[in-house]
């Protein structure tokens, strides 16, 4: 249990709020200074923007302000959670932890042959790979020569402000390709890919496993009394009852973890607002879709001998954006 009380305030702190929502944010509000309502690479990003700063104010009002959600359910309070969060966005590198292939390979878990039950690798790929295609067909055909990249200063002001300190009103990212000074395609490709998987894919993987996993305590406590084991010595169901939170924080921890694993937004590709209307983007979110349906097959047909099935990546479960 107090293995698991640490996970879940890693879990909780980066890999959801701050890995997610946070670092969403931030290249969201430098997109909107920076890169015009027009701008082609706005439009493709638009969809995955949707609904994010209202849930994020939202959230920081009702579960993360003080004596809030987070100070009444979880162990390490507001106070701890922010910690990890400043430790962790500190480190956290686009060009690593931010591009999956790269993130697997930092591991030692691109090799499938290795830990051949972690489905979220798998399924998790075959989306990336879909969404690196479709990115890289539509960015592509507006900068088919490297001297329109180069001299788009709206882009170059978007990447320069992502890697801007956040001392000097920066996003504060690390491993942007090209520092943000976009030379190559395929740099403007992976940044694009990397925030458009972020906002569906690693907040699905995030978010949506919560009501299952938080629900009962015993399994993923975030609140737990007194202290850690420091020795093998065995415990009684007393001891374990006692460090487990009252029913009042049970409640609150069952009733919001449930409210999170809901979806609010349309599944990935089908966009509530359609921000692209050339004919190759069309056809490029039409590619994209197909492709989908493809990947939904294949994991339900995985899920079936699976067990437990693994179905949050299931793309029909994947909303575009990060709306809860």
């Amino acid at each position: 249990m107090w293995y698991n009380n640490a996970d879940a305030s890693y879990h909780q702190s980066l890999t959801h709020l701050g890995l997610t929502h946070l670092l969403a944010e931030g290249i969201c509000i430098a997109s909107h200074r920076n890169l015009g309502p027009s701008h082609p690479m706005f439009r493709l990003l638009a969809p995955h923007f949707l609904f994010l700063i209202a849930i994020n104010w939202r959230g920081l009002s009702k579960l993360i302000g003080e004596g809030g959600w987070v100070d009444k359910t979880m162990t390490i309070g507001r106070s701890g959670m922010f910690e990890l969060i400043a430790r962790g966005t500190k480190e956290w590198r686009m060009d690593v932890d931010g591009t999956l292939p790269n993130y697997l390979q930092s591991k030692g878990l691109l090799d499938e042959t290795i830990l051949p039950e972690y489905h979220y690798r798998h399924d998790a790929m075959l989306i990336y790979n879909a969404i690196h295609s479709y990115v890289s067909k539509i960015v592509t055909f507006y900068y088919d020569f490297p001297d329109k990249l180069v001299k788009d200063y709206e882009l170059q002001a978007w990447g320069e402000e992502m890697t801007k300190p956040r001392e000097m009103g920066g996003v504060g990212l690390q491993g942007v390709p090209g520092n943000g000074h976009f030379t190559r395609v395929d740099q403007l490709v992976q940044v694009i890919t990397s925030t458009i998987f972020m906002c569906s894919v690693s907040h699905a993987a995030a978010n949506f496993s919560q009501y299952n996993d938080y629900a009962f305590l015993p399994n993923y406590p975030a609140l737990l009394h007194g202290s850690p084991p420091t020795d093998k010595s065995p415990k009684t169901e007393e001891d374990i009852v006692k460090a487990l939170p009252d029913k009042s924080c049970s409640l609150d921890t069952i009733v919001v973890t449930k409210l999170l694993s809901s979806r609010g937004t349309n599944k990935l590709g089908d966009f509530e607002i359609s921000y692209l209307y050339d004919p190759v983007a069309l056809k490029a979110v039409e590619e994209l879709r197909e492709e989908l349906e493809h990947i939904s097959k294949i994991i339900k047909k995985e899920n079936k001998t699976r067990d437990p099935p693994y179905s949050y990546l299931d793309p029909e479960e994947v909303p575009n954006s990060i709306s809860i």
